[in-house]
C-alpha cells in the first residue's frame, strides 16, 4: 500500500513527512465546534483515493455519542478553556 514511498529520494521523503505532519497538526489543533466535523481533508493526505463509506447513526444515538465525546473532554482536558460561541455554519 505504501510502495509509492520506495521511489522517493531523501528530499521527497522529508517533504512528504512535513506535508503529513502539517495535516495531522491541523486536525490536532481543531478546537471549538470544529472538533465535531467530518474531516475528509485528513484522509486526503493518503495516496490512495477512495470515497469514504461513512455510516451515520440515527439522531438519538448520534447525539449520545456527541455528549459522550464532550464528557470525555471534561475528563481528559479538565482545564481546557471554554469556547462559549454558537455554531456558525459559515
Amino acid at each position: 500500500m505504501d510502495e509509492d514511498l520506495d521511489a522517493l529520494d531523501r528530499a521527497a521523503l522529508i517533504a512528504e513527512v512535513k506535508r503529513l505532519r502539517a495535516g495531522i497538526r491541523q486536525h490536532r489543533d481543531s478546537s471549538g465546534h470544529d472538533l465535531c466535523w467530518f474531516h475528509p481533508q485528513l484522509w486526503g493526505l493518503l495516496p490512495e483515493r477512495m470515497a469514504p463509506e461513512v455510516a451515520v447513526p440515527p439522531w438519538p444515538k448520534f447525539m449520545r455519542g456527541c455528549v459522550a465525546f464532550r464528557s470525555s473532554l471534561d475528563k481528559e482536558l479538565p482545564d481546557a478553556p471554554v469556547a462559549d460561541v454558537e455554531f456558525d455554519q459559515r
